[in-house]
């Protein structure tokens, strides 16, 4: 069986830690490797060493196992390399190294540069100078160049074991996921807060979720998709809790007791108050939100604080000092961005010429007005799901009929997936990315029976409710190849 290794390096915060703590990093990184990895495939390897974690795996899912790594928080760089074993002399270094690479230097310049742990009769230098000039002697190369070459060959000589770099990937970085705690955040599946738990998640925190549905079933699923989304690919090593809140009495409460001006800052008081008591349901001691100091009703210094105030738990806020440029672009480099654009519009609280510098004797005031009987009946009648029973919880509710054959005369197969690929079946094929389906949909011929298709079935379950729910089809279905059908 073909296989293909990765070296792992850690990320430079953990190993500049004492040595119990870098221990903890590290064991803890490998677990939730080895947790990930034998998901993929169960022939998946993974080993630990003191500067590196090494992850072989079978050649048929190399890209799976790729994405898996340069995905999970404390992992500096991904190197993808060939193994050998028995070099014992630069001579035996040279030639398999010219056995790998010299195809690949013809009119180019290159450099070698070697890292090497053990105990040899040369050094790194020496391996570079003799391997240098084997391959300048037997390739087509233009020349050897130290500074800045066209091809960099690099060569990792632990003890008697080369390791020949064929591709380096710049990882995610942070610290291992669970290293530091859990928090809950404060979801709304707009750019900020995805990129504010996106940043936690990297820093090692495990995330939960707190949603406050102020009116609607298709936000709702929204943001349990993009949710569902930065768990599967950033924490998948841990399990968390999302929490859908029920805040339309909230809103109806606040409109009724509290002044115009003052309604924005109250709605966000009142968040942070129920997120506070979901937080202690679930022994969480730090709440994250995704704002940022901006001169707009809720976040300015002063109505941050009032905001506050209402809590005693720790909050978070690491987009505080970002630019809405830089936050959007890590929703683009995370690919969350297409679901922020994309969100369900919902039924908010909008102040009328809201108070940008609020006072807090006022706040208190409006606050003493407010029935909080009205806030513990919703944070009690709260749905509490483990992230990844997310779907179940949607069929159970209002199933969508999984199908695993398709019928040429009658169906029509959309795939939904953001990428390029398209899936080859025996049926028509509509490419509609997941973001475009709201407004491409309703264009669609009536009378077919239409199937959704994405890798894994969440992201089709989740939009094939939201066309139910919103009655633009009455037939359609999800597709998952592969098996009978059933119900």
């Amino acid at each position: 069986m073909q296989t293909q290794k990765f070296i792992l390096k850690f990320f430079p915060e953990i190993m500049v830690k004492g040595t119990k703590a870098k221990r903890q990093m590290t064991g803890q990184l490998y677990n939730n490797l080895t947790l990930l990895c034998v998901r993929i495939d169960e022939a998946v390897t993974v080993r630990r060493f003191q500067d590196r974690i090494e992850v072989v795996c079978p050649k048929d899912v190399v890209d799976e196992t790729r994405r898996v790594l340069l995905s999970t928080p404390g992992i500096e760089q991904v190197l993808e390399a060939l193994q050998f074993d028995g070099m014992e002399t630069i001579d035996q270094i040279k030639i398999k190294v010219g056995e790998i690479v010299l195809d690949t230097l013809a009119g180019k310049t290159f450099a070698v540069r070697t890292r090497r742990s053990g105990t040899h009769d040369f050094t790194s230098i020496d391996i570079d100078r003799q391997v240098g000039g084997y391959l300048l002697e037997r390739s087509e190369a233009a020349g050897v160049k130290l500074k800045s070459p066209e091809v960099t060959v690099m060569l990792e000589l632990i003890d008697r074991q080369l390791n020949i770099i064929t591709k380096k990937h710049k990882g995610l970085g942070g610290f291992p996921l669970g290293t530091q705690g859990d928090i809950l955040s404060l979801m709304s599946g707009g750019f900020d807060s995805t990129v504010a738990s996106y940043l936690t998640m990297r820093r090692g925190i495990k995330t939960h979720f707190v949603f406050f549905n102020l009116g609607g079933k298709a936000h709702e699923i929204g943001v349990k998709q993009v949710a569902w989304y930065l768990w599967s690919n950033f924490g998948a090593s841990h399990r968390v809790q999302f929490v859908s809140v029920p805040f339309e009495g909230v809103v109806e409460e606040i409109f009724r007791s509290i002044a115009p001006t003052y309604m924005g800052v109250m709605l966000k008081r009142l968040m942070v108050r129920a997120a506070e008591q979901v937080a202690d349901t679930l022994e969480i001691d730090a709440l994250l939100t995704g704002e940022s100091v901006a001169q707009v009703s809720s976040q300015t210094l002063r109505n941050l604080a009032l905001i506050d105030a209402v809590s005693e738990k720790l909050i978070l806020r690491p987009l505080s000092t970002m630019d809405k440029p830089e936050i959007m672009a890590i929703a683009d480099s995370i690919g969350t961005r297409r679901f922020a654009e994309t969100m369900p519009e919902y039924c908010g609280v909008i102040s009328q010429n809201p108070v940008t510098h609020g006072s807090f004797k006022r706040v208190e005031k409006e606050a003493a007005r407010f029935d909080y009987s009205v806030l513990d009946s919703a944070v009690e009648a709260a749905e509490y799901l483990n992230i990844d029973e997310i779907v179940e919880s949607i069929n159970a509710s209002a199933p969508v009929e999984i199908v695993h054959e398709l019928n040429p005369e009658t169906d029509v197969l959309i795939d939904i997936r953001a990428e390029d690929a398209t899936l080859q079946a025996e049926t028509k094929t509509l490419k509609i990315p997941f973001y475009k389906l709201k407004s491409e949909f309703p264009k669609l011929p009536k009378g077919k029976r239409y199937m959704l298709y994405c890798d894994k079935g969440v992201m089709s379950q989740l939009h094939a409710q939201f066309l139910k729910d919103e009655k633009l089809s009455d037939d359609i279905r999800v597709y998952r190849p592969g098996r009978k059908t059933a119900k």
